[in-house]
């Protein structure tokens, strides 16, 4: 399969990975997953590259494709390439509605990328802590979203508070609202219309 990879083609743009993720979906190779798993473990930076972005890209199409990899992803986090970090957090952000209990054990690895990351590893991690909050998971993480969504620059707030929102319901939303609305006037126009409108969806959350 390392064959197929952008970088082994001598290809620059990701369209021979993004097809190798969408081949091992459709034919449900799970042999042919193993081995990029292999490929983003032991290899130089740039196969290691090609291989996280079609687990990720996989993972975008069938989580459960991937989802026995979230310790693989985890260690990834670690890694001293950009690449290989935001690439791992995005693998991680398509599985956490299933290997929850895995990714939250490797909280503290990814609160230190979170802290130390990239624009694009901040943007996923986001959608992790979401999704291990919705998992119940709450008491720890909920709190950090807010403290996010508090601090994080302007331009990050809708987006970001989009990414948050599939964790609230009409319990525990209040917090979540209130710093949207104090975040407001800080706001472009786009931006708060962005706003306005995640903010009307939350007036009609379930229980």
């Amino acid at each position: 399969m390392l064959e197929k990879l952008a970088s082994s083609l001598g290809r620059k743009d990701e369209l021979p990975n993004i097809e190798l993720a969408q081949f091992l979906f459709q034919n449900r190779d799970v042999d042919g997953i193993v081995q990029i798993v292999e490929g983003f473990k032991g290899n130089s930076k740039t196969i290691a590259g090609d291989c996280i972005k079609v687990l990720y890209e996989i993972g975008e199409r069938d989580p459960d494709l991937i989802s026995n990899y979230a310790k693989v992803f985890i260690e990834g986090l670690m890694s001293k390439y950009n690449r290989l970090v935001w690439g791992s957090m995005a693998a991680l952000s398509k599985i956490v509605g299933i290997a929850h209990e895995e990714i939250y054990d490797g909280i503290e690895t990814i609160l230190a990328a979170y802290g130390k990351g990239s624009v694009i590893t901040i943007d996923n991690s986001i959608s992790v802590l979401a999704g291990l909050c919705k998992a119940g998971y709450e008491e720890r993480i909920l709190p950090l979203l807010i403290g996010h969504l508090e601090n994080c620059r302007p331009k990050e707030v809708p987006q970001h508070a989009e990414r948050m929102s599939v964790c609230f319901d009409a319990n525990n939303a209040k917090q979540f609202i209130e710093t949207l609305e104090k975040r407001m006037p800080g706001l472009g126009a786009s931006q708060q219309a962005r706003v306005k409108k995640l903010l009307k969806n939350l007036q009609r959350l379930p229980s």
